[in-house]
């Protein structure tokens, strides 16, 4: 081939719409007539509901309609989303009902909405609907809710845990009977959300000539909510159609399934006419799935040298009031905990437990944050206790390049195992080291505290699994007018999957992204579908696209050399043209070989070739494809505020073949912000009644430019065998070891003080009380927890 793009930094497509306020958000589809919907929530973290009375509602000028579940019941095949992704751990069905009815069981749960001519006389309406509630007790730690005798989330449970599982592997009473140290740790990561810039939104058109219900939502997963709205509604899926428009960040929350967006259409039938609801930020705090929030109770073996022997210990996850999406958030911390070490024994105990907070799902790396931060805590006390160089330690204990494939003892949540195909980990970490100055640095902080400031650095390693199978359809299809015309079922949230496929396309098609057009996320345009999570849909829709574009070339080389009258094999494919090569002047466009392909009325198809120019594919690959990376972050502390100042980030990080390199830097960069979040920021607070106490934007932080440090982005490629491009994840990468290098950095500029740090995020106010702590009981670690308001 002359042109290639594949690996180039080519302009993403998306960008032209989004700079010139042309792209279209679920808010910016207008459609005539459209209604509002306003939706009444709970206001109590549990209570019984004894009565709804919506009378006063219905009687306000331009209300259409109030539902409860009373009134949706007799329309729906069910009255709970059944969405919990199968595992033999559950103990019992926690679902989601569509409006709350008899019991809520956190605050923010929809109980009723209100359908108006706009969100003004909705959200008025709204406040009329009485709801007769008789609050219950509230499980909100869930340390406590895991006991015997705590309150119960739901009345009807015989307990707050609704799944345990245990990871295990190795002679883990060896590993720990025969090491030279052994050292043990209560950590814990916070809860968090995702907040993307866009809140989650949902818009509905039903067609009655057609019997054709359209939705618009806001959704990393469109083919999923197709099926929901179709069975819940009971459509037949032909006559359901689910479109993402532009979406502003997903983030995981987005790939759930909501109440909303069945409400929405539901009322969109009922009242003939469209129906939007738009997300406001406080519903976001209180409606829209969250996570993070662990309690890890861990011990480490290690012999005398730093190698680790093995873990063991017990994790507690707060898994939220209901399961909208499985274990697999504690089911990826758990196995996430020593992926990128040698580790022989592993014992760990896991507890779900129900709470009376908001349901948790993936948020950005989906449980591996906290795994990394985990596993990277004990290397940093195993570095310290035996006075080690964290690198080092590290470094002794990474799976070798000569080890790769490596299988680890155990299985993903779905039954695969799990084998990390590629990567040279140690050769990561050298490369992120010496562009942090790594051994120069203690000279740098010497020098610092001899000027009263504290420096310190800190190290993590992480592997992402990415590329969750076992496929994502593509088609390639040249038009008539020569237009190259890719569609998929992947769902682009912002991280530049037009451009991914557009290019992956164009390299088997002449190198001219400008004829290509690119659709995803409409279910017309596919019959099946997964959709966007787990940092896979370069390798799963980029393989099926890569394959589709190599058969629609095949073709166009053999109808082409048809045309010309020479072998297919001395023709090349050059913008829009297919030439011979050596000879520029004798070619055809793709335009007269479709229009060729398509065949005349009585006439023969160019060589018994099937007519047109497409292909579908659905390139199946089960198997997991593990990507890898070192972080370093420095940072300096002042002492008496607390304050924590980024000064700089390097990550080095290994997603195969990189498609496109500034793609893969945005996503890594952005990854790290929302790690800087996870370890200084970002958390969601809850009172002892489970009241939440950070519902705005004022009182949850979130990182700023202004927060955020020059980050430095270097590439390792380690081409994956499992798929035709080489290529590996890259969507979360950066989120997970941010944490874990950011903290371990402020507990090295507090050397002086021997302050252990068992949380993320650490706030000003934590590290003062570190430092008091250390300078009152100087052997003694502060106990953050006393410090903080809320659970």
């Amino acid at each position: 081939m002359t042109a290639k793009v594949v690996g180039l930094r080519v302009p993403r497509l998306e960008d032209r719409s989004l700079l010139t306020g042309r792209a279209r958000f679920v808010e910016d589809i207008g459609l005539p007539d459209t209604l509002e919907a306003a939706f009444l929530r709970s206001p109590h973290a549990h209570a019984q509901v004894r009565k709804i009375d919506v009378q006063a509602a219905l009687q306000v000028p331009g209300v259409h309609a109030v539902y409860t579940m009373a009134d949706l019941r007799p329309h729906l095949t069910s009255d709970r989303l059944v969405v919990a992704l199968p595992s033999a751990t559950i103990k019992r069905s926690l679902d989601r009902p569509v409006l709350a009815y008899d019991e809520v069981c956190y605050v923010g749960e929809p109980i009723a909405v209100v359908i108006a001519d706009d969100r003004y006389i909705a959200e008025d309406a709204m406040a009329l609907v009485e709801v007769d509630y008789d609050p219950l007790p509230a499980a909100v730690d869930c340390r406590d809710a895991v006991k015997a005798d705590a309150p119960r989330a739901h009345t009807n449970a015989p307990d707050n845990v609704v799944a345990e599982f245990n990871l295990k592997f190795g002679d883990v009473a060896s590993a720990f009977d025969g090491a030279a140290a052994v050292f043990k740790e209560s950590l814990r990561p916070m809860r968090g959300g995702s907040h993307s810039m866009e809140c989650r939104g949902v818009i509905a058109n039903y067609e009655v000539a057609t019997d054709q219900l359209t939705v618009w939502s806001s959704t990393q997963t469109p083919h999923s909510a197709l099926r929901l709205l179709a069975d819940l509604l009971g459509r037949d899926e032909g006559h359901v159609r689910v479109i993402t428009p532009d979406v502003g960040g997903g983030f995981g929350p987005k790939l759930v399934f909501y109440s909303e967006e069945l409400v929405t259409a539901f009322a969109a039938i009922a009242l003939r006419r469209p129906v939007k609801w738009i997300e406001d930020r406080r519903e976001h705090f209180l409606s829209t799935t969250q996570e993070r929030e662990q309690y890890w109770d861990v011990e480490i073996a290690a012999d005398n040298d730093g190698r680790v022997r093995g873990v063991r210990g017990a994790m507690v996850h707060d898994h939220g009031a209901y399961t909208a999406r499985g274990v697999n958030v504690a089911f990826e911390a758990a196995q996430t905990l020593t992926m990128p070490y040698d580790v022989p024994a592993c014992d760990l105990h896991v507890r779900l437990a129900v709470t009376n907070k908001v349901p948790v799902t993936p948020v950005r790396g989906a449980g591996q944050p906290q795994g990394v931060f985990i596993m990277e805590r004990l290397l940093d006390r195993v570095a310290l206790e035996m006075k080690l160089d964290r690198a080092e330690v590290r470094a002794r204990n990474l799976i070798r390049p000569e080890q790769m494939p490596y299988s680890k003892p155990f299985k993903t949540r779905g039954g695969v195992p799990v084998v990390i195909d590629s990567g040279d980990y140690p050769q990561c970490q050298a490369k992120a080291l010496a562009a942090a100055s790594w051994q120069d640095f203690p000279q740098r902080q010497a020098e610092a505290r001899a000027q009263g400031r504290l420096l310190g650095i800190g190290i993590a390693n992480f592997v992402e699994m990415t590329g969750r199978g076992p496929y994502e359809p593509a088609t390639v299809r040249i038009n008539t007018s020569g237009k190259i015309h890719v569609s998929s079922s992947a769902a682009a949230m912002g991280q530049g999957t037009k451009t991914m496929l557009a290019q992956i396309v164009a390299e088997q098609l002449g190198g001219d992204m400008s004829h290509i057009v690119v659709t995803t996320g409409d279910t017309a345009t596919s019959a099946t579908g997964f959709g966007g999570f787990g940092s896979r849909q370069t390798v799963t829709a980029g393989s099926s696209a890569h394959a589709a574009a190599v058969k629609v070339r095949d073709k166009v080389l053999a109808v082409a050399g048809q045309l010309l009258e020479v072998s297919h094999q001395d023709l090349e494919i050059v913008g829009n043209e297919i030439r011979l090569k050596g000879a520029a002047g004798l070619k055809v466009t793709f335009a007269e070989v479709v229009k060729a392909s398509m065949g005349t009325a009585g006439f023969y198809l160019p060589g018994g070739l099937p007519p047109g120019m497409e292909a579908t594919e659905h390139v199946v690959i089960n198997d997991m494809t593990y990507a890898n990376g070192t972080e370093v972050a420095t940072v300096e502390v002042d002492p008496d505020t607390g304050a924590v100042t980024i000064l700089d980030i390097v990550i080095v990080h290994d997603c195969g073949k990189a498609i496109n390199p500034t793609i893969v830097e945005g996503q890594v960069i952005g990854g790290v912000v929302h790690g800087i979040g996870n370890a200084l920021f970002e958390q969601m607070l809850y009172n002892d009644d489970g009241q939440p106490l950070t519902t705005t934007l004022a009182e949850y932080l979130l990182p700023t430019s202004t927060e955020t440090p020059r980050i430095r982005v270097l590439h390792h490629e380690s081409p994956t065998p499992l798929n035709p491009l080489g290529a590996k994840g890259v969507g979360e990468a950066g989120v997970l070891p941010t944490a874990a290098a950011v903290v371990s950095a402020i507990e090295n500029a507090l050397g002086q003080y021997a302050v252990t740090i068992r949380q993320s995020p650490v706030s000003p106010s934590d590290i003062v009380a570190l430092i008091a702590a250390a300078r009152t009981e100087p052997a003694a670690s502060a106990i953050i927890d006393a410090c903080r308001p809320g659970r």
